[in-house]
């Protein structure tokens, strides 16, 4: 698991306060976690928002240290997690007035915008994250695109998803695939959370008008009657 309550983990290690300089040995480590984990990429964008957002600006750098080692060797599933409005959201709100804008660091709030700029040139495929990056643009909150250098980018981009974004992971499909044919109460509990996971794509809402998230909303009611369909079809197959 990436965080204890002890406080004791890679990861807190990685971001800790007290720390004079940036402990690759710790960063690298909790790159290697995430990418042993199942569902690494989801509880570590978590974290990671978490430490982002602290009024201590040397441990909010260190953390957004941590978050652009992930994105250069953690792969496309972490890329995925933090290409969601969940995760931008919270990225958002430290650059924004109207959250933590006010109360962050110039230093840190310049840093977000080169990150999400550096990954809105190298993820085209990531398309919410260039969708975020475009909409601070037009709230006047990033007058022009920053200045970053050619190793800040990730090369090569990730291969295109599948035309399935629910399913587009195969290695979690493969599990949930294993999790389903289970009869065992903890396996479908599992399974339940992984499908949830899956399906469950949360939108710009405090950011958008109504009307622009529209579309967006339609697309996850539609989703998430297909995984009620997937769960019932599973679970009480008497049903059908």
């Amino acid at each position: 698991m990436l965080a204890p309550p002890n406080g004791h983990t890679v990861k807190y290690k990685a971001t800790n306060p007290s720390n004079r300089q940036e402990d690759w040995e710790y960063i690298m480590g909790f790159c290697d976690q995430i990418n042993k984990e199942l569902e690494g990429p989801q509880i570590s964008v978590r974290l990671l928002a978490y430490k982002i957002q602290s009024p201590q600006e040397w441990e909010a750098m260190q953390a957004l240290t941590v978050l652009e080692a992930c994105m250069k060797n953690c792969g496309r599933r972490f890329h995925n997690e933090v290409g969601k409005f969940k995760f931008l959201n919270e990225l958002i709100k430290v650059v924004s007035p109207k959250y933590l804008g006010d109360k962050v660091s110039e230093k840190v709030k310049k840093k977000v915008i080169e990150m999400l700029y550096s990954w809105t040139v190298s993820l085209p495929d990531e398309a919410k994250i260039s969708e975020a990056y475009h909409m601070l643009k037009s709230q006047g909150i990033v007058l022009a695109d920053p200045e970053i250098p050619l190793d800040a980018t990730l090369i090569p981009s990730p291969s295109p998803r599948p035309k399935n974004p629910v399913f587009d992971d195969e290695k979690k499909s493969k599990r949930l695939a294993e999790l389903l044919k289970s009869k065992k109460p903890e396996d479908l509990q599992e399974a339940n959370r992984l499908i949830k996971n899956m399906v469950k794509e949360p939108t710009l809402v405090t950011l958008f008008h109504w009307q622009t998230y529209m579309p967006i909303a339609y697309h996850i009611i539609w989703q998430t009657c297909g995984m009620l369909w997937i769960m019932t079809y599973f679970f009480w197959p008497s049903c059908f």
